[in-house]
């Protein structure tokens, strides 16, 4: 970062200290300074996100209270790392990559251990021993590599992340970026919190399935609590946090409840994930899954609370027209504790490891590379996944590429044991989607 946008960063910063008190018109004026030092390329995206102000009357309050809940030190490196390097200066080299051919990554998930101390119901994280978790040198290696490829944010899974021996020592080793951690809520405690406050590269988001009824049931007694608990000190000490919530058939009307979301407001969180729960783990019936018209539902609800709720959530499904449609192996990759590069945290299958060779190389073999020449799948961007809704694209590849190996046990299962209760799965979705997709593309 050069001396000039240094001190231009340091200006915002002191800026946005005060922006919990500023009038709506003096934030989006600081939004306009950061659009005039961006790069070329990315102006038009910045002017584009202004636009969502008036779409979401809301943002704007969430904002504020982002803001005033931050630490400082927090606040600067989402500011450093994640706008302005991430996000704006990354940009161009994201597009370079882009008409190189090589993947445009926008944040790349590693999984550096598959180890957790819960067994939750339906997870694929179960029954892995520490000499199996990703050597340190390897990760080390991949997040640098990351970074030249102009990843914005490196998002962390497990397994539990903090069963990781040296996670902390990543985080130091590479300061300049921002990191993303999913965990389990039940292992933060004061002392975590004092090194993330320290390093301010770290924001956290807590995996809950819903109130305490739900959330112990799959996840075991007392983990609520432990997660109720994990919160309420990310707060106390300012760090960035949201949720994350796996959705079933059975917590979706809970999950997208006004007295959930309140609660969620509450403990301090920012960000809300809803992710569907996916049948890729071994599992033999669809019982867990959502139906297509809860998938609906929970497009319905998240409208209203975008429009209701300061808080920022992101729908991976419903969403995926703001994205083109499906971002696996294009905007998003996965490296698991094993090395094995996966375009899609859902997609147990690879055919590259990152021991034998670059993330980029490995994102550049036949099967990743025909993904984004082929994406979307779907004129439908309602209908983004090659997995549930267009089931026959990963048939197509399980078939084509030999070399594709499985890289969860179980894995298999979805291909050769669910075709039909997926087919008919995708074509309940195709019979609720495609008429809202006509409906709103009808110029």
């Amino acid at each position: 970062m050069s001396v000039k946008l240094k001190l231009e960063t340091s200006a915002i910063n002191q800026m946005l200290g005060f922006l919990p008190r500023l009038s709506d018109s003096r934030i989006i004026k600081i939004t306009e300074i950061i659009e005039k030092i961006a790069p070329e390329g990315s102006k038009k995206l910045l002017a584009q996100t202004r636009g969502l102000f008036d779409q979401y009357p809301l943002s704007l309050v969430f904002i504020k209270r982002a803001v005033a809940g931050i630490n400082i030190k927090c606040r600067q490196k989402i500011l450093e790392n994640l706008l302005i390097s991430g996000f704006i200066n990354n940009f161009n080299v994201r597009l370079n990559n882009e008409k190189l051919g090589h993947a445009p990554l926008f944040t790349l998930l590693v999984s550096p251990t598959m180890r957790c101390n819960l067994k939750c119901t339906g997870c694929y994280a179960a029954k892995y021993q520490r000499n199996e978790d990703l050597p340190f040198e390897v990760f080390d290696r991949i997040v640098t590599e990351g970074k030249k490829m102009g990843v914005a944010v490196f998002t962390i899974l497990g397994g539990e992340p903090f069963v990781y021996s040296d996670m902390f020592k990543i985080f130091e080793n590479h300061k300049e970026v921002y990191f993303h951690v999913y965990t389990n809520g039940t292992l933060i405690s004061e002392e975590i919190c004092k090194k993330l406050v320290k390093l301010g590269n770290v924001g956290i988001t807590f995996s809950i399935e819903g109130f305490k009824e739900e959330t112990d049931a799959r996840r075991g007694p007392g983990v609520y609590e432990k997660i109720m608990k994990g919160m309420n000190l990310m707060k106390k000490y300012g760090i960035p946090h949201g949720y994350s919530v796996c959705v079933t058939k059975r917590n979706i009307e809970k999950i997208t409840s006004d007295e959930f979301v309140d609660l969620m407001l509450k403990k301090g969180c920012i960000l809300g994930w809803y992710f569907l729960y996916m049948p890729v783990a071994g599992d033999k019936n669809l019982d867990l899954m959502p139906s297509p018209d809860q998938r609906f539902y929970l497009k319905k609800r998240m409208d209203y609370i975008r429009a209701n709720k300061p808080i920022l959530t992101v729908d991976f499904w419903n969403d995926a027209p703001l994205v083109g449609g499906c971002i696996a192996g294009r905007l998003y990759a996965h490296v698991n504790n094993n090395g094995d590069v996966e375009p899609c945290i859902f997609t147990h299958f690879s055919q590259a490891n990152v021991k034998n060779m670059p993330l980029v190389e490995a994102l550049d073999q036949p099967f990743c590379k025909e993904l984004r020449k082929i994406q979307p799948y779907n004129k439908n961007l309602y209908m983004p996944c090659m997995l549930i809704d267009n089931p026959q694209v990963f048939r197509n590849f399980h078939k084509k590429y030999k070399d594709l190996k499985p890289t969860h046990a179980g894995a298999e299962d979805f291909v050769n044991c669910l075709q039909s209760q997926i087919n008919e799965y995708a074509e309940g979705v195709k019979k609720i989607y495609e008429p809202l997709w006509e409906k709103e593309n009808k110029n």
